[in-house]
């Protein structure tokens, strides 16, 4: 990531507490800037608003666990409307990047707890839902908290040998918890993405370098709206690596789309498919222009 907001920043927030995997992801992610934790991923993003923090870093998505459903529901009122798509939200956070944190969950107890002695485990639900093997094979019952780091603390508070938290190493250092069970996740594999969010809207340069677009966009209500709205990015060869839907304000007949592609709007065939998009799209907004994370090219 090179764009300048990131290189500027000096804080940047994250939900929960300190130790937790958004903790972590932001000292990777911004070594240079100062960590700010805020209890909510709405508070994280109105630490940016009001300028308690430079950016924020968010997540959106974990291999094992799928999507992280409250962040998807706050980049709703990310980015700027396309020319001719008027937008009703006022519109104030930008995507300045991307990271992809390998996360290592730990079950943590009180020093000299034992595995067998245990009854009950505490994380956040996507950490919880990131080891039900663990979980299965020693029967216990699961407790959901606000944050992983969070959870930690609480079991260090509670000084119940037979509690346990799933959380980070670093979060097992801060509490005094001891690690019963190291790397307990389901698969080796688990990947947290996370979107790196400010203030300005701060594209990354069409230069050549690997560039990830992602909008949300509402397709019209007309037969094969949505097939016809695709079709651009097939015959301009444009691979858009992820695309969700959501239901808006209850109606089963409302859907809002959120996509990542691979490309930047400037080239000539992203240009291209986003205009033949809009033919289709009742709404079309852009949440950010940004370089795409090394491990892109990593992945299987």
């Amino acid at each position: 990531m090179t764009g300048s907001l990131i290189a500027r920043a000096r804080t940047v927030a994250f939900q929960g507490e300190p130790g937790a995997y958004a903790n972590l992801a932001a000292r990777e992610a911004l070594p240079h800037a100062t960590c700010v934790p805020r209890p909510t991923f709405d508070a994280a993003l109105e630490a940016v608003k009001r300028g308690e923090a430079d950016l924020a870093i968010v997540p959106v998505e974990n291999s094992v666990y799928g999507r992280i459903a409250d962040t998807h529901l706050l980049v709703r009122h990310f980015g700027r409307p396309v020319k001719g798509h008027v937008s009703a939200e006022k519109n104030d956070l930008f995507i300045a990047g991307e990271h992809f944190h390998r996360v290592r969950h730990q079950l943590l107890g009180l020093k000299g707890a034992s595995v067998a002695g245990l009854k009950e485990v505490y994380s956040q639900r996507p950490a919880l839902g990131q080891v039900q093997k663990i979980i299965r094979e020693l029967g216990l019952i699961e407790r959901e908290w606000s944050d992983t780091a969070g959870s930690a603390r609480h079991v260090a508070e509670l000084q119940d040998p037979a509690a346990a938290a799933i959380a980070s190493s670093l979060a097992g250092e801060l509490y005094g918890l001891e690690i019963l069970r190291a790397d307990v996740e389901d698969e080796p594999h688990n990947m947290t993405r996370f979107l790196i969010v400010g203030a300005e809207d701060d594209d990354a340069p069409n230069d050549g370098g690997a560039v990830i677009t992602t909008f949300l966009f509402r397709v019209r209500n007309i037969p094969a709206a949505l097939y016809k709205a695709m079709g651009g990015f097939a015959t301009n060869g444009v691979n858009m690596t992820k695309l969700e839907s959501y239901q808006l304000g209850g109606s089963f007949n409302a859907t809002e789309f959120y996509a990542d592609i691979e490309g930047h709007p400037d080239q000539p065939n992203v240009r291209r498919a986003l205009e033949e998009l809009q033919f289709f799209t009742s709404k079309l907004t852009i949440l950010g222009v940004y370089p795409a994370h090394p491990f892109r090219a990593e992945m299987p």
